[in-house]
């Protein structure tokens, strides 16, 4: 497991952002297993305070479940896994509208130039991927 970890926001919240990453991209399963605090914040060299309140804030939104001494694992409640990739897609767009927005560019225009960039970016993840076969 690796985060790249920006100055910017807490280092607990890019932690619960990369279990959501993963979640959202099928690299972590519904149901599994995840590791336990101490083992977090030793893989990622973080104090176990920030892991910890990682994990309080996973518990919180419902994103792992803990139960007594059982190690904590991913939730398998289908409404919180489905909300987790609409939130993270949410997200990037905002930061797109807000990063582009003094740019003053027709939605038109905008929406053909991100549609040809999409569509790029995925044929070439395909052709990188089949190239590995």
């Amino acid at each position: 497991m690796e985060v790249k970890f920006n100055n910017r926001d807490p280092v607990y919240l890019q932690v619960v952002r990369h279990f959501k990453e993963e979640i959202a991209t099928g690299k972590i399963a519904k149901g599994q297993v995840i590791p336990s605090r101490r083992e977090l914040a030793g893989t990622l060299q973080i104090n176990p305070n920030t892991a910890q309140k990682a994990y309080k804030e996973m518990e919180e939104q419902g994103l792992i479940v803990t139960e007594g001494n059982s190690p904590s694992r991913i939730t398998t409640d289908e409404q919180v896994l489905q909300s987790i990739r609409g939130e993270l897609i949410a997200d990037a767009v905002d930061a797109f509208v807000a990063s582009i927005h003094n740019i003053h560019v027709p939605v038109d225009e905008l929406l053909a130039i991100v549609k040809h960039r999409i569509e790029d970016s995925y044929a070439k993840q395909t052709k990188e991927g089949s190239s590995h076969d």
